[in-house]
């Protein structure tokens, strides 16, 4: 399976680059996301280095005839509709594994947002994980994991982190790229 990804990718145009996790639990940020193409790209990054990465997803999408394939996938289901919310369904999945690599958009949507959500980052802060910098350039053709940080809790500096790292990733449509920025909590 994996010289069949690494196949595929090649015959695409595409590079990768996978730097692993420096402990077994961990969080890798995928930016900018703009397409669905990102997903099969990101299969295909997944069995070319064979590497277990999960993916958490709302649970309406985890039924027949589905299920089995996004689980396979690396799916977890995520009860949205929980009143423990969905960091803590992660950080309980964090406890109960011994191994996890959980990736996560911090857009949250293929579509143009103003702001980053900060799951990614409330989850590696609580876990206490390392932070993967996980990218989909669509301008160099470029896939991959190549940097593990460990975050401040000084949003300001990590977000500068952010800002510097992926300022020459483009998504594979530039316009729908998230500010990276969250929320002002200050606002109404």
């Amino acid at each position: 399976m994996h010289r069949l990804a690494a196949l595929v990718l090649r015959l695409l145009g595409w590079q990768s680059v996978y730097t692993p996790p420096p402990g077994p639990k961990s969080v890798v940020l995928v930016y900018p996301h703009t397409s669905n193409w990102d997903f099969p790209l990101g299969v295909l990054f997944k069995a070319k280095h064979r590497v277990s990465i999960n993916w958490a997803g709302k649970d309406t999408l985890f039924r027949w005839p589905l299920k089995g394939l996004l689980l396979w996938l690396g799916g977890v289901p995520i009860n949205r509709r929980e009143r423990s919310g969905t960091i803590r369904q992660l950080v309980d999945a964090f406890g109960r594994s011994e191994s996890v690599c959980m990736c996560i958009t911090p857009e949250g949507t293929r579509a143009h947002v103003d702001h980053w959500k900060t799951g990614f980052y409330q989850l590696a802060l609580a876990v206490d994980a390392p932070l993967g910098l996980g990218f989909i350039d669509y301008g160099r053709k470029r896939i991959g994991i190549e940097r593990w940080v460990r975050l401040s809790g000084d949003e300001a500096r990590d977000l500068a982190l952010f800002r510097d790292y992926y300022a020459d990733k483009t998504g594979h449509y530039p316009e729908n790229a998230g500010a990276i920025r969250f929320r002002d909590r200050r606002a109404p």
